[in-house]
């Protein structure tokens, strides 16, 4: 029916203390298979607002917002609203080495482990895709024309969401690269708090680190050959 309907979607992605079974993995992977839907993950608060002032705003059917248990990280919050264009990312820092693209609050993670990959001399471009659908088929196009060593990261299943779509765009579309998918592996994951799973699942900033210079290192081999 095409209705504007706004699906707000707490606790998505791990979720921490509230249990192995509350674990909210595979929205992405369901919603992204219905024609006419919209998906938006927001980076941080300042986002949220944004989207869900946007979805009231020119509603083109329905609308799914995710967004993860937990507290916020930032102080300053209370901006005036800003409409988003939807299927619209953004490029949060510049790079030549490799491109990471995430989706949804777990890009907070991306940037801490970009800051320290800086100082090992690594030039990581970071790339906020913020809607799953529509994609940015105009920003991944740039994304693929500058960069052949990609990293997704996405606090839900790996099957389905941000890194297979991703890789299905570089296929319809004949480019080539080597893309790394980060995200819930395909099994059920237990009880832990969230940076103790997001460790374990090798998306905190340190499996985003170790995947980076995985990349870099198969990257040096190559050229060795």
């Amino acid at each position: 029916m095409n209705l504007p309907v706004v699906f707000f979607l707490d606790r998505a992605g791990l979720v921490g203390s509230d249990g192995a079974t509350h674990h909210g993995a595979y929205d992405l992977a369901f919603f992204r298979c219905i024609p006419g839907m919209t998906i938006a993950s927001p980076l941080n608060e300042i986002e949220m607002r944004n989207m869900m002032y946007t979805a009231q705003l020119n509603p083109q059917g329905p609308i799914v917002i995710r967004y993860p248990r937990g507290r916020g990280v930032s102080l300053d919050w209370k901006k005036a609203f800003t409409e988003i264009e939807i299927g619209k990312g953004q490029m949060l820092r510049d790079g030549s080495d490799l491109a990471i693209l995430s989706l949804g609050p777990i890009g907070n993670e991306a940037s801490k482990a970009i800051a320290e990959l800086e100082k090992q001399d690594l030039s990581v471009a970071h790339f906020d895709m913020r809607f799953l659908k529509p994609l940015d088929n105009k920003l991944l196009k740039s994304i693929f024309s500058r960069f052949n060593k990609i990293i997704t990261i996405e606090d839900a299943s790996i099957v389905g969401g941000l890194g297979s779509a991703v890789i299905e765009y570089m296929n319809d579309n004949s480019y080539k690269a080597k893309v790394i998918r980060l995200g819930i592996p395909d099994r059920f994951v237990d009880h832990g708090t969230q940076e103790e799973l997001y460790r374990e699942c090798g998306f905190d900033a340190d499996g985003i680190i170790a995947a980076a210079r995985n990349l870099v290192h198969s990257k040096i081999l190559t050229r060795a050959m």
